[in-house]
Formats: structure tokens, sequence, C-alpha cells
């Protein structure tokens, strides 16, 4: 299971606080093909890894653009899986490429959710005239997409023993669910694969780190940063 912590400050007083601190873990089969975090799109302006697994190609779990658009995505924990359901990673390179605000984002894909598999979405809007807009929506939960504030900076999901995470793997046995739902996964051939960090300060400068396995080695990583400042309106 994937885990996403971040908290967030519209509009800090300070010059040296963050509006943005986001850390990630992705997990995922080891063999399963993807490319580094990078940027790609028109002129370069959006910074995602993606999903090279084929039929999946291009979608991804966590991605920002210069334009100020973030988007994070964690899959739900059920016993079988809708072969023929649509890609959830292409839930964030859509938001990412479209220049439709968040919460209509998630309004519109709420309306199509029975076409995914369980996913828990959150997207932002980070050069708006109000500040800082983060939104969420779950397919498998609340039937609308809620606008957050600070005080709700969630975290997707935490560690056992958690009621919702139990309910979730009510169909696994609970050894299994321990091993999935731990920060730092092991299982063979699966398991975190992906470590980033986000991190954006009251001015807009953007740092971006990503710490990768390599060629499905538990023993090898890569670790990438980047940094930018979001484009002003």
């Amino acid at each position: 299971m994937c885990i996403i912590f971040f908290k967030f400050d519209p509009r800090p007083v300070s010059k040296n606080a963050y509006r943005l601190i986001l850390a990630a873990n992705r997990d995922e089969f080891y063999h399963r093909p993807s490319k580094l975090a990078d940027f790609w799109g028109n002129n370069n302006e959006i910074l995602s890894g993606l999903d090279m697994e084929e039929g999946k190609e291009g979608g991804s779990w966590l991605g920002i653009s210069k334009k100020g658009k973030l988007a994070a995505l964690t899959n739900y924990m059920q016993p079988k899986l809708d072969k023929e359901a649509k890609g959830r990673g292409e839930l964030v390179t859509h938001f990412l490429t479209t220049d439709v605000d968040s919460f209509s984002y998630l309004k519109k894909i709420s309306s199509e959710a029975h076409l995914y598999n369980g996913f828990n979405l959150i997207t932002a809007d980070l050069n708006t005239t109000k500040g800082d807009i983060f939104c969420y929506y779950g397919n498998r939960g609340e039937q609308e997409p809620i606008i957050l504030t600070p005080v709700m900076s969630l975290c997707l999901p935490s560690q056992l023993p958690d009621p919702a995470i139990e309910d979730q793997g009510k169909d696994y046995i609970l050894p299994i669910l321990n091993k999935y739902s731990a920060v730092c996964v092991r299982c063979p051939g699966y398991g975190t694969r992906t470590n980033t960090i986000v991190l954006i300060d009251a001015e807009g400068n953007v740092t971006f780190t990503e710490r990768s396995m390599i060629d499905e080695d538990v023993n090898q990583w890569k670790t990438n940063t980047y940094n930018f400042q979001l484009q002003s309106e």
C-alpha cells in the first residue's frame, strides 16, 4: 500500500516557512516497468514518474507542474481487481495536463468512479489568488470530493492498527495485511520502490527529490533532485 503524508499552509507568514511538505512512498511489483521522475509535456513543464506497464503507459502516482498543479494517488486495497477497469494512473496525468481546477476535476471523476478500481486522489492548485487549494476524493468513501483545510492535512494511509485499513483488507489474512501496511514494504517481488519528498516554500520555490530502486534490487537506489519555481499567474 502506498503512503502519503502532507501538510500545507496556503499563506505562510514567514519566508522561511513551507507552503507544502509532502512525503510519499510508492509500493509496486518490482518487475512493473516505469520511468524515473523527469520533466515531460509541452515545454517540459510537468514533473513526474511514469508507469510503462502495457496498457497503462503514461499514468503516474505523483506529479507537479510548473503552473502549480499537483496530484498524488494511492490505490485502495481490494482482494480482487477488475482487469477491465481504466488505469488509475491516468487520473494524475490527466489533471496535470488540464486547465480544470482541482474541485471541478474531482467532481467529474466522482461521476466516473465506477470505471476504476479503488483509489484515493489528492489534487491541488498552487497558483490561485485565494491561496493554495487542496482537494480529495476516494471512490470507496464519500460520494463527493472535499476541499481540504490545513488542519485536515491527510495521511493516506497510516499503519496498523487502523480501522480503515483493516476494513480495506478484511479479505486478507492479517500477516499479509501487516506487511502491506508498513511504512516500508518488503515482500517477495513487491514493496516500496520509490520515496518522494516535495517541498514548496513561501516564494514558490519547489524542491522535488525522488529516491528509486534500480533493477529490482532492494540494495540499489538512485536519488534525483529537481529545483524550480512555480510560474506566477
